[in-house]
């Protein structure tokens, strides 16, 4: 249901606003793969009525996109070599500089952060309002390239949306604390922001994330319709006028009712069966 909810809020946003609405697998971390997860994810798109733009794109296709931004930063002197491990970090609340200033011996494996500086990165989300955050004070040296090589999202990401012409995203609100990490970058490397709005996360009666193995809240593909009709009613649309006989009358009537300013203004919303 929590997928389904941002998903439909993206989809709704880009198109009464006559944009794109693009697929991109977020593939990097390919030890992690489920076999038949992306798959898995089209076909459930696909049931609810979902129309994507262009060719679905993999982020395993573009790690030399990647490695040439990391290069440049490097060139810059804006990254450092760190061994640091998360067990010798998990009791920091934030990266404390450890390898900063440190000569790394040829053949060490590391990873690769990016020189983090004192001061506000500010911006206006389309639904959460004016959110601001010293990423130096909060995380420190954020990692780019993982020591097992794998790249960090935060680098694919603003690579990806820079790369398709993204102007909007919209996501979920659990995400809202990255979005300064990833606005940083984009500065540094020259590249357009988007507009970004996060909606609000779906929870548990507990307050917890949505989770599949608690299944108190359960989201059934082979009946789309009353599906949707509950998430458009979580995002703020009023109720339709009539019953709708297919999903394609639910989309084509959501989508003139769409206003991002009816979308909840908080973090975490409440869902229960």
């Amino acid at each position: 249901m929590g997928s389904l909810y941002t998903a439909v809020a993206s989809y709704l946003d880009a198109r009464a606003h006559g944009g794109r609405w693009l697929v991109r697998i977020d593939d990097v971390d390919r030890p992690r793969e489920v076999a038949g997860a992306a798959a898995g994810i089209l076909r459930t798109l696909e049931q609810f009525g979902f129309e994507w733009d262009g060719p679905i794109t993999h982020q395993h296709d573009r790690l030399d996109q990647y490695e040439a931004a990391l290069c440049e930063l490097t060139s810059r002197a804006l990254t450092f070599a760190c061994t640091c491990s998360r067990l010798q970090l998990e009791d920091e609340s934030r990266y404390p500089g450890t390898c900063r200033h440190r000569s790394m011996p040829a053949g060490i494996q590391t990873s690769i952060r990016l020189r983090i500086e004192p001061g506000n990165v500010m911006f206006s989300d389309r639904v959460q309002g004016m959110y601001r955050q010293d990423v130096a004070a909060c995380v420190g040296d954020i990692i780019l390239k993982r020591r097992d090589q794998i790249f960090a999202y935060v680098l694919a990401v603003v690579v990806d949306d820079a790369a398709e012409g993204v102007t909007h995203v919209v996501r979920g609100a659990d995400l809202l604390d990255n979005t300064p990490r990833q606005i940083l970058l984009q500065r540094l490397l020259g590249l357009a922001e988007p507009r970004y709005a996060h909606v609000p996360v779906l929870t548990e009666a507990d307050n917890s994330k949505l989770a599949k193995s608690k299944r108190s809240v359960r989201l059934s593909a082979e009946s789309p319709l009353p599906e949707l009709l509950r998430v458009f009613s979580l995002l703020g649309l009023p109720l339709p006028p009539a019953r709708f006989s297919t999903v394609s009358e639910a989309w084509h009537w959501s989508i003139g009712q769409w206003t991002v300013r009816n979308v909840p203004k908080c973090l975490n919303l409440r869902v229960t069966d």
